[in-house]
């Protein structure tokens, strides 16, 4: 064969998976190949015993779990009923991206390059390791391992080795082909455009669910605006329990949208429908046909922070030569620095990038929007709340993200600041949302106590779980709360004092900035070794940690080992090894986020 066609197949859970995808796909229409790019659920898995090459690029979430868009892919390929020599026609290569801060660092794609072993696959090298705590990112391993990867094909191939591959700074052509539609009457809102079949939610058929109410629950003096938010899910068949996630999906500001229109020339009520070459399915999501606002308000992901693949495909449309050399450099693996400190440390959106270089900017053409604009991605949010306390109705609690950096402009979350723009009492107000297993689970046995540590907004799996269980008669309930003023971000402190009055909570409270010294959720847990031991080594406790990654979770773990040495006379290595034992038996679990 003169020129394999190439496969590059993706499990991406936030979008950095998808886009390396993407990237090796078009260095390949650089070298003249047939490639195709799918995520892996959406590849029919039986035809890899006929691909003779195929790049997997695979992420790895929560603890060590494949990402949602490759689960079905997951399950098939570890079958035990698939042949071991199934694979020995497919020559292919497995780069996976990962964070070292986390214990299962790339868990995902070693476990399948291993199997992709197993059953007869050849490895044209060995697995990419990608690293986001690398000072470079993961393009530290991704820029090498890619010379690596066309260097072995080019071996296999030899006959590409003579294709002269075009330039990095000439253009590709687009993958969808947008075709307007002459002036139409049609003023649909394709907001409202979304599926109320009756099957259960999820991503490709959400549910509207109507905002019922957003209070905010710090006190106005506080520096954080903090919402406990609630939706009316009546009719949607949406079924949860403690510890599940709701996924939501932003839309971006008016203001943002009406910006990006003016800056690449768009008229907002423009309607089109799309083509696509390659055999890539149009996006399932967009309503056709479409107007250019509900594209750039709900599908393109204009307030993220660009990555690198952005700069390389902004670079090809530069006509002014000082912009042409500051994308260049960009996107260069020599240019990282420099990028990182105009981009990643001052939170730059992609927005305020494309106004930045507005001769560029100018040159877009609308049939590359979808190539250079990755799609809003959904978040996810604990669910605070059960159906046995509140029957039809799902609460969050949110913290509005807002921060200063260097630019001039507060940076925004995407999806608190939008949640928190939504005012119920202007209107019915709608939000897309669906549910999923969360990595948290809770004990069935109606004896067995449960410790829980939720400083800050991490209380919110906890607040659900207690709901659940008190309805259920389970009592032996431990929580440890920690904010940092009792009088300005106590979350449901009248909640508890009511579990706490009827004997169902028995409850612990660090308060950093009410005095002096600062006291943290971890310093109770370590003087509160005598009850924790028991509960633990006599009663079998479940313990449970959620809230923010950075120091609070390991704190807790050293002091939980504390406890072990202090109370079960137990060395470091035993106190470390039984802390071990009960993440692995499912006794000791945590859900933290950065």
């Amino acid at each position: 064969m003169l020129k394999p066609p190439l496969r590059v197949l993706y499990g991406s859970q936030t979008g950095t998976a998808q886009d390396t995808a993407h990237r090796i796909a078009r260095q390949a229409r650089r070298r003249h190949l047939q490639v195709q790019v799918l995520p892996l659920d959406s590849y029919n898995v039986a035809n890899l015993i006929s691909e003779p090459l195929v790049v997997f690029v695979c992420s790895t979430t929560g603890q060590g779990d494949p990402p949602d868009n490759m689960k079905n892919f997951w399950r098939f390929l570890f079958k035990k009923s698939l042949p071991v020599g199934s694979l020995s026609q497919l020559d292919c290569a497995m780069l996976g991206l990962g964070d070292s801060s986390y214990p299962k660092f790339n868990f995902v794609a070693k476990k399948l390059h291993k199997r992709l072993q197993q059953l007869g696959a050849s490895m044209l090298l060995p697995v990419g390791l990608a690293d986001d705590q690398h000072d470079l990112g993961p393009d530290a391993v991704i820029d090498p391992w890619l010379t690596s990867f066309w260097e072995k094909v080019f071996a296999l191939y030899p006959s590409l080795a003579d294709v002269i591959p075009l330039r990095e700074d000439e253009q590709l052509p687009p993958t969808y082909t947008f075709h307007f539609l002459p002036d139409a009457k049609d003023k649909t809102d394709d907001r409202l455009r979304i599926s109320t079949e009756q099957t259960v939610p999820c991503q490709s058929h959400p549910f509207p669910a109507r905002l019922v109410f957003s209070r905010r629950v710090t006190d106005m003096s506080h520096f954080q605006d903090v919402r406990h938010i609630e939706f009316d899910i009546s009719g949607s068949n949406i079924e949860f329990a403690a510890g599940d996630v709701v996924m939501i999906r932003p839309c971006n500001a008016p203001e943002d949208v009406q910006q990006f229109c003016q800056l690449l020339r768009l008229d907002p009520e423009a309607r089109f429908t799309l083509s696509a070459s390659d055999n890539t399915p149009v996006p399932a999501r967009l309503p056709l046909p479409c107007t250019v606002r509900h594209l750039v308000e709900s599908y393109l992901d204009i307030s993220a922070v660009p990555r690198r693949s952005f700069f390389e495909l902004l670079s090809t449309f530069a006509i002014n030569e000082l912009e042409q050399e500051k994308l260049a450099e960009f996107s260069s693996a020599a240019g990282q620095e420099e990028l990182s400190s105009y981009c990643n440390r001052p939170r730059r959106t992609t927005l305020e990038v494309l106004a930045d270089f507005p001769h560029t900017t100018a040159e877009l053409k609308a049939d590359y929007l979808l190539d250079l604009f990755p799609e809003i991605q959904p978040r996810s949010f604990s669910i605070a709340s059960s159906l046995q306390a509140h029957p039809q109705r799902l609460q969050v609690l949110v913290a509005v993200v807002r921060y200063k950096t260097k630019l001039y402009k507060p940076r925004r979350g995407l999806c608190s600041t939008w949640l928190a723009s939504l005012d119920p009492a202007q209107g019915d107000v709608y939000v897309p949302l669906w549910v999923k297993k969360g990595t948290l689970k809770f004990p069935k046995e109606k004896d067995t106590p449960v410790i829980m540590v939720g400083p800050g907004t991490g209380v919110a799996p906890f607040r659900s779980a207690l709901q659940e269980r008190i309805a259920e008669g389970k009592t032996a309930n431990v929580l440890f709360f920690g904010c940092r003023s009792e009088s300005k971000d106590f979350y449901f402190r009248s909640e508890w004092e009511e579990m706490m009055g009827a004997g169902h909570l028995t409850l612990f409270t660090a308060f950093s900035r009410d005095q002096e010294k600062k006291v943290y959720v971890q310093h109770h847990v370590k003087e509160k070794a005598e009850l924790l031991w028991d509960l633990i080594a006599n009663k079998s406790a479940c313990f449970y940690i959620a809230g923010n990654a950075k120091e609070m979770p390991a704190g807790v773990c050293d002091a939980l080992k504390e406890v072990f040495q202090q109370e079960g006379g137990m060395s470091t290595e035993d106190a470390e090894q039984m802390l071990r034992a009960m993440e692995k038996s499912g006794q000791f679990q945590s859900e933290t986020w950065s």
